[in-house]
């Protein structure tokens, strides 16, 4: 019977793995004698599909092992912000971020702006465009938080259609549950009246096309897991709110 064992890097010498792999192959094969067969995980290959590996050897699989997440560990997220400009997403976003850094836990802000100079440099604000961005976001979140991490995401993101595609990303990824979508409602006229960059004005004025809420549709989640209303309350107490569902 072969027992197919990742090894990190090159060495199959491991005296730990190698003790570990034999006293579960000897559960499994019922005292049949058990070759074990060290498979390489590299950094260039990260991961082993066993089905693949097996069929490579000429052996049947008969089942795998995960080990258990050590003690204390959790899973990754993404908390996905959605809402209209100037509603409060970046705000709200940016202090989730602080509390959990607080609590220990590895978390990295993806904001709107920031991908937008940086990671989607040169795309422009067509659906197609606008789309393209907030796939290149839910991407780059899938994989924060399939090893682990938790992925905070505060774009616009005005489509159902794109929202639902990042979601079912990050499900593939980092599984069920693992996708949180928070809908910062802050209404048109509230947003209008905050407008500190004047965008909402100029977007009046036919300054700039196809802005959102204005020229461009927002379409309201109905599929939200968390809908923060930011009218007479904190940063903070919004900011709670939304960390609440990750308890």
């Amino acid at each position: 019977m072969l027992a197919l064992v990742p090894a990190a890097g090159t060495s199959a010498d491991s005296a730990a793995l190698s003790a570990a792999a034999a006293e579960w192959t000897a559960v499994r094969a019922g005292g049949r004698e058990v070759e074990l067969v060290f498979v390489p995980v590299t950094a260039a290959a990260p991961e082993v599909s066993w089905p693949v590996v097996a069929e490579a050897y000429g052996a049947t699989l008969l089942g795998t092992r995960v080990d258990a997440q050590p003690a204390g560990h959790r899973g990754g997220a993404v908390l996905f912000f959605t809402g209209l400009s100037g509603a409060g997403k970046s705000t709200i976003a940016a202090r989730v971020v602080e509390l959990l850094v607080e609590e220990g836990r590895g978390v990295t802000l993806l904001d709107g702006d920031e991908v937008r100079n940086h990671l989607s440099a040169g795309l422009g604000f067509s659906r197609a465009d606008r789309d393209t961005n907030v796939e290149r976001i839910g991407w780059v979140a899938a994989r924060i938080a399939k090893h682990g991490g938790i992925a905070v995401c505060a774009p616009i993101a005005p489509y159902a259609s794109v929202r639902e595609t990042v979601r079912g990303e990050v499900e593939a990824q980092a599984g069920p549950g693992s996708f949180v979508l928070v809908h910062v409602a802050t209404s048109l006229a509230d947003c209008e009246q905050r407008d500190r960059k004047g965008l909402y004005a100029r977007a009046r004025r036919g300054e700039i096309p196809s802005f959102t809420g204005i020229s461009d549709p927002y379409e309201v989640p109905v599929d939200a897991e968390v809908t923060v209303e930011t009218r007479g309350r904190s940063v903070d107490e919004c900011a709670r709110q939304v960390l609440a569902h990750l308890r």
